[in-house]
């Protein structure tokens, strides 16, 4: 994970002197929880005094992150004042930069989606041109929203590469060629002045499944996107599991086939080189002689050409969905038997087949799972959308800054 301008020059909620800044955190981040919560409520859940959760509400309430909002229940005597999180108050954006696309979504402090922008283009080639149109759809969104740019807590970016926390703006070579000593954004921070954050987009996939999507309530889960490259983000008891150096869940380059096709990392037979686009498209091209009344047979290949075919009912996207499904499969039966995850969420371009994928997938598993009980693990699809990975994105600032309600601006103000 990455923290540019971490702090900001003025204007930062700091909490009344004599209550370490640990209290005020834990009242807000409980506030954010609950929504609606009384003084005396928090003061039961915190073990405070009343009048230290009195003088911690008090300092809270001229940031506008939380607001007093009528009366609650009584359990005898006066009603009590409720203290409301106020999820307008401040903006997050959060940037998806896929291997072929770049997507940012811009939303509140409870994920919800105030503006959206996406656009194909060549990411793993084009350093400069990603940077440009990323520039552009985070200024657009905000134009949409129409508030003022003093709102914005951070930047949160999703990147299909290998982030290591000891050097977070290095990036893989082989997932990123063009984009040696590129991985800062500082034009980002120039241009808006507030924190980035940068981390594996499979990794952000996991983390907005599990705030807002099939994970939430769920603390072991796997989070597989499909797209391009194949990439695992990991939860384990509720946190996102990196590995000694950062870097756990290259699932992509997993060999499934030691004989199988030289894969661009060095190794033979990786997941990527059944499951990735590429190897969809081509093995899409080589079967267009055995189905020559596919819809398939003719015209320019893509994944949502074959996904809208198969959806149809036709044989040769079938067959294409049908492989693919077995060989992720054999990945994900090896991944339950060596974690055991709860549950396995998939993301990315070929989940809108649903059942036509899981399916086939879901009986792969089972006959390949050592312990019957693994092939119990749900394996189900992403609630999130095409959306998700961005949102996980914002969702890293949101994390951040509950922890750290410095980073919020206050009152709306630098």
């Amino acid at each position: 994970m990455n923290l540019q301008g971490a702090g900001r020059n003025g204007g930062a909620w700091r909490p009344e002197a004599g209550h370490p800044r640990s209290l005020a955190d834990a009242v807000l981040h409980l506030i954010w929880e609950q929504r609606r919560i009384s003084r005396a409520e928090i003061a039961r859940r915190t073990g405070l005094s009343r009048s230290t959760v009195s003088e911690v509400a008090s300092a809270l309430l001229p940031t506008r992150l939380v607001a007093e909002a009528g009366v609650g229940d009584s359990r005898g005597g006066r009603r009590p004042i409720v203290l409301e999180f106020q999820d307008d108050a401040c903006v997050i954006l959060g940037l998806d930069i896929g291997a072929t696309h770049v997507a940012v979504v811009l939303t509140n402090l409870r994920g919800k989606i105030l503006a959206w922008e996406h656009g194909e283009h060549p990411v793993r080639s084009d350093p400069d041109g990603t940077l440009a149109m990323a520039l552009e759809f985070c200024r657009r969104c905000l134009r949409r929203w129409g508030g003022p740019r003093q709102r914005l807590v951070g930047i949160g970016i999703a990147v299909p590469s290998p982030v290591d926390p000891e050097h977070p703006d290095r990036f893989s070579p082989i997932a990123m060629p063009a984009w040696r000593g590129r991985g800062g954004f500082p034009e980002l921070v120039a241009e808006f002045g507030v924190p980035v954050l940068v981390d594996n987009d499979a990794n952000l996939g996991a983390l907005a499944e599990h705030w807002w999507g099939a994970g939430r309530g769920v603390a072991d889960f796997a989070f597989i996107k499909v797209a391009t490259g194949i990439g695992l983000g990991h939860l384990m008891e509720g946190r996102i599991y990196r590995g000694a150096r950062g870097v756990a869940g290259e699932i992509s380059h997993l060999s499934i086939d030691p004989q199988g096709e030289p894969c661009g990392c060095g190794n033979r037979g990786c997941l990527v080189t059944f499951v990735g686009t590429a190897a969809l498209l081509a093995h899409a091209t080589r079967l267009r002689a055995t189905y020559p009344a596919s819809v398939l047979a003719t015209g320019t290949l893509t994944i949502a050409r074959i996904e809208d075919a198969a959806l149809a009912g036709d044989p040769l996207a079938l067959a294409v969905v049908a492989a693919a499904a077995e060989h992720l499969g054999v990945a994900i039966a090896g991944l339950l038997n060596l974690t055991n995850p709860a549950a396995v969420i998939l993301g990315g371009g070929l989940t809108r087949l649903g059942d036509r994928l899981v399916m086939p997938l879901r009986e792969t598993v089972r006959q390949r799972t050592f312990v019957e009980a693994l092939a119990t693990s749900e394996i189900v699809t992403s609630q999130l959308g095409p959306q998700g990975i961005a949102i996980g994105a914002a969702t890293l600032i949101l994390d951040a800054a509950l922890t750290d309600p410095s980073m919020f601006p206050t009152g709306g103000r630098r």
